[in-house]
């Protein structure tokens, strides 16, 4: 059996302050498979301890107990060799296009600090070249936007850059915490486009954070449902979304507006239902 190429195994992160504790996540475990690429969606509401569960396969927290391994190997164990790799293969798109990028610095620095930092060349036309063509892959082009600073360009065009920084570095998987959530529906069908893209032409897979039920089941391929800090239901996520099991699961599936005029949301107040 190939070594899967993400493991999560029993993950638990409990936050304390001073006697009180809070479970952000309770023994969970998942595995993404090295082949073929897939988007594995962890789906839940707000506190269900999904950004902690990105954070921890980010290395950007540290599990009480539990463990995370990356083609086999334990997170906690790499050299610092192995955590720049990792840092290269695993890569990251965060919700906020607007706090991510240091005001002070052009667009160009974002792509010239990854190309120094991960030494993916040092010929400034190589270098160039590769830039243009993660530009193109989410639809933008260097003159247009290299020489800006953050602030002159759109959410959108800031959330397609942390896509284009990304797959500069061809990365193994990227995780995508809530990718979509502050762009509007156009640019949403557009990112969420890009990143089948990378799926089905490079390969890429995808831990897709999200609450947001229906654009999961428009591009996820399997779904985590978490509650509380533990998976309560998971699976094929059309199957998970057209049938779903648990009564969270039904719940929050139940959430999603239907788009048909004739059918009326049900208000607390309703007289008729």
């Amino acid at each position: 059996m190939a070594e899967p190429l993400l493991e999560v195994r029993d993950a638990t992160k409990i936050y304390k302050k001073g006697k009180e504790e809070t479970t952000a996540l309770d023994q969970v475990s998942l595995i993404l498979s090295e082949e073929p690429a897939a988007i594995t969606t962890i789906a839940g509401e707000s506190g269900s301890g999904k950004t902690t569960l990105a954070d921890a396969v980010l290395g950007f927290t540290k599990l009480s107990s539990g463990e995370i391994r990356y083609r086999g190997r334990e997170l906690s164990t790499l050299d610092r060799r192995q955590q720049l790799e990792y840092r290269r293969e695993v890569q990251a798109i965060f919700q906020d296009p607007f706090g991510v990028y240091n005001p002070f610095y052009r667009i160009k620095h974002v792509f010239n600090t990854a190309i120094k930092r991960f030494r993916l060349t040092s010929d400034p036309a190589e270098a160039r070249r590769m830039i243009e063509e993660a530009l193109e892959m989410v639809g933008l082009r260097g003159d247009e936007v290299l020489e800006k600073h953050p602030h002159q360009l759109s959410g959108g065009q800031r959330q397609r850059m942390m896509m284009a920084r990304a797959y500069l570095l061809k990365p193994r998987l990227i995780v995508a915490d809530e990718p979509v959530s502050m762009v509007d529906a156009s640019l949403r069908a557009m990112i969420l486009d890009i990143m089948l893209r990378l799926r089905d032409e490079l390969g890429i897979s995808f831990l897709y954070i999200t609450h947001d039920l229906s654009t999961a089941y428009q591009v996820g391929d399997e779904i985590c449902v978490l509650y509380k800090g533990s998976i309560v239901e998971r699976g094929d996520t059309r199957r998970v979304i057209d049938a779903p099991q648990h009564p969270y699961s039904k719940l929050l599936i139940s959430s999603i507006p239907v788009p048909d005029p004739d059918v009326r949301w049900q208000l607390a107040d309703d007289d008729d239902g």
